[in-house]
């Protein structure tokens, strides 16, 4: 399941978050990426070890966090530390598929979603569409700055070569309370339809305690505590 959110974060956020990046130091990529994808990653990755780059990726993080696509679609149990990354003309990120795990041994994490929250403007760089392989298709995707896309870590996927400009990027992953991909699009789609019949059905109707029912035995099915 692949998901576009528009406008995770407003016009006046995306402003301050942008003006915070100007004032990061930045690193080589390379660093965090696994033995295969090290060879194909090329890009960097803002140094969020002092008090600005920590409160800045908390603030961002917690906008993720609390979004209610994000609660409904990923169940989430547990995020990993987000990173902010940056390509210029001539960096990219070829096909790779996410580590399984991430973290320290202690507080390792399984990555089971993937996001990218997207800080440029779409026409401030040429080429970097975020491009994900799926079952049948290929999807290519360069969002509004603001726009968070949410896919499988399990997927294929690259940031296409920068021709030109310069591309920032909020990414980081998720450990759901659910682990299997098709019982996580069901309970999408239960929440999808639970919200769209809530103004039209008493919270005490037949048909809303029944949906309320079914999920939360579907829960008690497959959910991690």
């Amino acid at each position: 399941m692949l998901i576009t959110i528009q406008k995770l974060l407003t016009a006046e956020t995306l402003e301050s978050v942008r003006n915070r990046t100007a004032g990061l130091s930045w690193t080589e990529g390379q660093a965090t990426a696994g033995q295969v994808a090290r060879e194909v990653k090329h890009n960097q990755q803002a140094d969020l070890s002092g008090r600005t780059g920590a409160k800045l990726r908390e603030d961002l993080l917690e906008a993720v966090r609390t979004h209610p696509v994000i609660a409904a679609a990923a169940w989430p149990k547990r995020f990993t530390r987000p990173l902010i990354s940056r390509t210029r003309a001539g960096g990219g990120y070829g096909y790779h598929v996410d580590n399984a795990l991430m973290g320290p041994v202690a507080e390792r994490i399984r990555t089971d979603l993937s996001y990218t929250l997207f800080l440029s403007e779409p026409g401030e760089y040429e080429g970097g569409e975020l491009v994900i392989e799926l079952p049948g298709m290929t999807q290519a995707l360069k969002p509004a700055a603001g726009d968070l896309v949410l896919y499988p870590s399990t997927a294929l996927h690259q940031v296409a070569p920068l021709l030109g400009g310069e591309r920032l990027a909020f990414v980081g992953w998720i450990e759901s309370r659910i682990r299997g991909v098709e019982q996580r699009e069901l309970l999408f789609d239960l929440a999808n339809l639970r919200h769209s019949l809530a103004g039209r059905l008493d919270p005490q109707s037949a048909e809303s305690l029944t949906l309320s029912k079914i999920q939360a035995n579907l829960l008690r099915l497959w959910a991690e505590s």
